[in-house]
């Protein structure tokens, strides 16, 4: 219809002066009618050529002017076929599209490289619209905040670093302390960017972690404390046998040996006892950081049940070992876990009671008001042993707390265990519930989130 159209136009006027002439006889009927076929024919062609290019050049610039120029097909017009009368504007469209194309591939280089700095920065690093929603974030943002994110971005301190550089447009600082789902400390800085980027983003929002650095602080004071309270027992009793050793015992080889005997205890019982402040020490300092790697959980029990045999058989205690089939796999430090099981197994043992039954369950705990509404594993640790009043059992994850101060002593008991278990559960977000009746035993339980696809 377009060339129908555009061929009428060129060759209307001619036909028509034509048909005049030959109609009041001016000139000649046949040159006349030979004369408006041409002009009708020569009207068409021109129109079809028009057409043609144009159709080509619209083309063209349809593919300038897409949202993804490929320079692959910058050069499709052209090579296939060719304007024939539009033939420069048709090469300058086509210079146009090769620069359009290249600078795009440029501009999506680009893009790409700072993406890739984005993701490989150590500090965890977001990108922020104007209503605080999360334009970007970068791979250290993720494995470090994850669930936690809209946590700190709710944070007051954060919020108001925020508007103020919006506001300000002036770069901000802010130092935050999230006590859930473990202690942490951020430092936050707020740089506003003007212009805003394509995608909406108007502030760059960097935490650096300084939990690590506060841990290492209040670390070396507990240490200290710690050594210089629970060791001085034991060290007072080792310097009393050495002075008796040198006097009056000194030829007295019975009680020598009785005296060397109770030395080697306290010598032992300090070494658990500086192990597992070191160990406690080292767990609280990663305390904040939680867990990547996958954890095959069944394995890991079975290595570790095999490791008591000796210990359930010289104690005569039965263990019922019960692991559900097909548990959904979890993410964690096989040695923590290990050392959480170990700690688990070993209280058992020494607070249950001899000849009698330890049992351990690792069933998919059912989400309700017993356990989050996420999925997850619960592993359960129950003894025979004499159980724990009511009113202790909130306070048995504090540090050196025993219920019965002799027979922890006596057993080997550092007061130390169940702290490190709640610090090693609380990196791997998990939960801890003790449960206890005097005269009926106890039951520990351990909640672990299940991976999330």
């Amino acid at each position: 219809m377009r060339t129908l159209g555009v061929a009428s136009v060129l060759a209307g006027t001619p036909v028509i002066v034509l048909a005049f002439l030959a109609a009041f006889q001016w000139a000649e009927f046949w040159p006349c009618l030979g004369g408006m076929m041409l002009c009708t024919l020569a009207a068409g062609a021109f129109a079809l050529v028009w057409g043609r290019d144009l159709d080509l050049l619209m083309e063209q610039v349809r593919r300038v002017t897409s949202d993804d120029p490929r320079p692959e097909s910058a050069n499709t017009i052209g090579e296939a076929e060719s304007a024939v009368m539009m033939s420069p504007l048709g090469r300058e469209i086509e210079r146009l599209s090769r620069r359009l194309a290249s600078r795009a591939a440029v501009q999506e280089q680009h893009r790409r490289a700072d993406t890739l700095i984005l993701e490989r920065l150590p500090d965890p690093i977001l990108v922020l619209a104007r209503d605080h929603a999360v334009r970007r974030a970068n791979a250290s943002a993720r494995s470090a905040l994850g669930d936690d994110l809209p946590a700190v971005l709710r944070h007051p301190g954060i919020r108001n670093a925020i508007d103020r550089a919006m506001a300000t447009a002036i770069a901000q600082t802010a130092e935050i302390a999230l006590r859930a789902p473990v202690p942490r400390d951020l430092y936050a800085t707020v740089v506003p960017m003007n212009p805003p980027l394509a995608d909406g983003g108007e502030v760059l929002l960097v935490l650096s972690d300084r939990t690590r650095e506060r841990v290492v602080e209040r670390m070396r004071a507990d240490f200290v404390a710690n050594v210089s309270h629970e060791l001085r027992t034991p060290l007072a009793s080792l310097i009393g046998f050495v002075e008796t050793l040198q006097g009056p015992a000194a030829d007295d080889p019975p009680a020598q040996k009785r005296f060397l005997g109770i030395m080697a205890e306290q010598g032992a019982r300090m070494n658990r006892l500086i192990d597992d402040l070191l160990s406690l020490s080292r767990i609280e300092l990663t305390e904040h950081q939680t867990p990547l790697e996958p954890l095959d959980l069944a394995g890991l029990i079975q290595r570790m049940v095999a490791g008591f045999e000796p210990r359930l058989a010289e104690r005569k205690v039965k263990l019922a070992l019960h692991i559900e089939p097909e548990l959904p796999p979890v993410t964690g430090d096989a040695d923590q876990m290990a050392q959480v099981l170990q700690n688990l197994l070993d209280n058992g043992l020494k607070y249950g009671r001899d000849g009698g039954v330890l049992r351990l369950d690792v069933t998919v705990a059912q989400p309700g008001k017993r356990w989050p509404s996420r999925r997850g594993i619960v592993v359960a640790v129950t003894d025979q042993g004499a159980g724990i009043a009511r009113e202790h059992i909130p306070r048995l994850t504090e540090r050196f707390y025993r219920v019965d101060k002799g027979r922890s002593r006596a057993v080997g008991g550092t007061g130390l265990g169940l702290a490190i278990v709640k610090h090693i559960v609380n990196r791997h977000r998990g939960q801890l519930l003790i449960e206890s009746e005097v005269g009926q035993g106890t039951t520990i339980n351990v909640w672990l989130p299940v991976t999330q696809a």
